[in-house]
């Protein structure tokens, strides 16, 4: 190749695919070997295939990943329940796209420690030790979880979530991973059609029922997969992690045509 040849890169939003998936359980989830060959799959077909996770975790454990455990680098992150809307730059940084974020930070105004004392004495939920910007996460402990959480939550004017029977998270009202997904997929201009969402617990269930073709994979909650009853959009795969998700690329044809 010349010096004046240059390589022609697709936008997202021309690639055949843009697989949107959350991280633990499913894009993480699998054996090594069905990890190792989806992930040289990503890469291999970069041109064509575009990557946004949608998880629950926050920005620095993202950034770990596709540092230091081999995992392929998003394009685009969902991260924080979906608190966070952000792009995955060149060093390897979530950076937060602040037109899209404006709304999420009014909604949640200064509620982190207006939370944290609200709940302070609710039994069975542990703070987690990290912080974070738009939302209030716990780990909980279902034998001894008061319910009572949801009502303060509700009276606070924000949402709750609990995820895989060991999770509460509390959120800005109407913000979770599905809305903020249709945000970022029409910010730039994504045809939903070729966008894949996949995901194996309740806190994806917000995306996986929005309409999109989806996945859930074979080690989804049972909790999720009664949640999806009835929304034929939704691929409920057999395989688990990224098995469950190469089969849902064969199942709805995704790249056939191409």
């Amino acid at each position: 190749m010349t010096r004046h040849e240059q390589i022609d890169i697709p936008t997202i939003a021309d690639k055949d695919l843009v697989l949107a998936t959350d991280l633990d359980g499913t894009f993480l989830g699998g054996t090594d070997e069905e990890r190792r060959s989806f992930y040289d799959w990503i890469e291999e077909n970069r041109s064509r295939v575009g990557l946004i996770f949608v998880t629950g975790r926050d920005p620095g454990f993202i950034t770990h990943l596709t540092r230091k455990q081999g995992v392929p680098r998003p394009d685009y992150v969902i991260g924080d329940v979906g608190t966070t809307i952000a792009a995955f730059d060149d060093s390897n940084h979530v950076s937060p796209i602040e037109e899209l974020e404006a709304e999420i930070a009014e909604k949640w105004g200064d509620a982190n420690r207006k939370v944290e004392s609200a709940l302070h004495r609710v039994s069975g939920l542990k703070l987690q030790s990290a912080a974070f910007r738009y939302r209030v996460s716990y780990d909980m402990d279902p034998n001894r979880f008061d319910p009572v959480a949801y009502d303060i939550v509700a009276e606070m004017g924000l949402d709750s979530l609990v995820s895989a029977d060991c999770y509460f998270d509390v959120l800005p009202k109407d913000v979770s991973k599905g809305p903020s997904l249709l945000r970022l997929l029409e910010h730039l201009g994504i045809d939903n059609r070729k966008c894949l969402v996949a995901g194996d617990t309740m806190n994806d269930h917000s995306m996986l029922a929005m309409g999109v073709p989806a996945v859930a994979v074979g080690n989804s909650e049972a909790a999720l997969i009664e949640a999806l009853d009835g929304h034929d959009h939704v691929h409920l795969a057999k395989e688990h992690g990224v098995a469950g998700i190469a089969e849902a690329i064969l199942r709805f044809e995704f790249l056939a045509a191409s």
